[in-house]
């Protein structure tokens, strides 16, 4: 089943994302800075490379402050001449240079100790910078994203985050909501994922529901990597519950009645309340699922539950389904 396109690269139907994709069609057409704030894993980069995709000039240079660390991110943000310390063999533009005329994204901000938020704040006025050991001064505009998952007007009250840089980037603010706020967003989150990693692969609606009650921590990155592990380790087209990563098959236990052991589901097993059906009811409704989830194709759905297409021909005429 085709997923269709996402527009800007953010799968969902929720409110909150058709709101963040008018955000971005409306930053993408203007230079103000914006800062992304939401929690790890909600797609802060996503939507950066989106907003300058829009009107794409100049390169997108990715600015990782969580992995800078030491003397050396000076020397990284705005580069170095050759000798100005041990090491430094050759001269090196920094990532800084390297965004003149297009974009820099600065992910998770809050990390940039307070000197390099000074130079960053005077790069940002003045447009100019001097590389570690230079006299030199180079030039450098840009248009700056910036992101993080702390709370950085805290952070300034706190005395961990410049005041006046705070306002200087924080001049449009786009707020990425946690994947838990936006449950009506993962069975197509699933989908997409099923489609660019799995060769075929479906999910039952035991799995589908527990992924609705599942808090997500990790947000979509999470839900990602759990599609990914479930088809690694499994070869059939139908995942079940007994593909599930851990932490998912930790939470389906945690949430069964005291004493209830929980039974694996079976790939294409019927959804329903009803404890005990008649077999022929059972069949019914597992043919059904799997005409509706494939959209009619009578051939997958025959191949998803394990029968030929004649004999799916036959039970068709037999429950008298019309597709």
């Amino acid at each position: 089943m085709a997923v269709a396109e996402a527009p800007h690269g953010l799968v969902g139907q929720s409110a909150r994302i058709r709101h963040i994709q008018k955000l971005i069609d409306k930053l993408g057409r203007t230079k103000w800075p914006a800062l992304l704030l939401g929690e790890t894993g909600t797609g802060k980069e996503i939507v950066a490379r989106a907003i300058h995709n829009v009107s794409p000039a100049g390169p997108f240079v990715t600015i990782d402050c969580s992995a800078m660390v030491g003397p050396l991110m000076e020397s990284e943000l705005f580069g170095h001449v050759k000798g100005s310390f041990t090491g430094a063999v050759a001269s090196k533009p920094g990532l800084i240079e390297l965004a003149n005329g297009g974009t820099a994204f600065f992910d998770e901000i809050g990390e940039l100790p307070l000197d390099l938020q000074a130079k960053l704040l005077r790069l940002l006025q003045e447009k100019e910078f001097r590389a570690v050991g230079s006299l030199q001064t180079r030039h450098s505009d840009f248009r700056i994203l910036a992101a993080t998952n702390r709370d950085l007007a805290k952070e300034v009250d706190r005395g961990m985050f410049r005041r006046d840089l705070y306002y200087r980037l924080n001049v449009v603010t786009v707020r990425l909501a946690p994947l838990r706020e936006r449950r009506d967003d993962i069975p197509g989150l699933v989908e997409f994922f099923l489609e660019k990693y799995g060769r075929g692969h479906v999910v039952d609606h035991a799995i589908l529901d527990l992924m609705l009650s599942y808090d997500w921590p990790g947000n979509v990155r999470e839900l990602e990597n759990a599609v990914q592990q479930m088809i690694a380790l499994h070869s059939g087209p139908a995942l079940g519950t007994v593909n599930l990563p851990s932490a998912l098959q930790n939470f389906r236990i945690s949430t069964q009645p005291f004493g209830q052991e929980p039974v694996p589901s079976r790939p294409n097993a019927p959804h329903t309340a009803s404890p005990i059906l008649p077999l022929a009811e059972v069949e019914r409704r597992a043919i059904l699922a799997a005409l509706d989830y494939t959209r009619g194709d009578r051939a997958v759905a025959a191949q998803l539950l394990g029968i030929g297409r004649t004999t799916l021909y036959r039970k068709l005429k037999e429950y008298e389904v019309a597709v």
